[in-house]
């Protein structure tokens, strides 16, 4: 597996960042949008000159959307979950109760 160096620009800032194996470059394009799209809009709404400062409240940001993401994605879950056991009880009270039913393409 070989590593790849690439050059990308976050903030005005250029970085060289080694990309292992066949990783896309078309992905970490797209992270690094991310990341400087996040930094000016913090710039923006602090109105600060201070890059580092930036960089730590672009951080935060990016904490707050994956962890609202996450906590998305557990509600989903559990919809899911209780979707699933609904289907069960439903398949289990259906085959209980002696029905069949011919396949779709069967019906027609």
């Amino acid at each position: 597996m070989s590593d790849n160096i690439i050059e990308i620009e976050i903030y005005g800032q250029r970085y060289k960042i080694r990309v292992k194996g066949e990783e896309d470059e078309k992905y970490i394009s797209h992270l690094t949008s991310y990341v400087d799209q996040k930094m000016h809009e913090v710039a923006v709404k602090s109105k600060s000159a201070d890059g580092l400062k930036i960089a730590v409240l672009a951080a935060l940001n990016i904490a707050d959307d994956f962890f609202s993401m996450q906590k998305r994605l557990d509600q989903l879950n559990e919809v899911i979950g209780l979707m699933e056991s609904e289907i069960e009880s439903l398949e289990e009270h259906l085959f209980k109760n002696g029905h069949t039913f011919k396949k779709v393409e069967d019906a027609y």
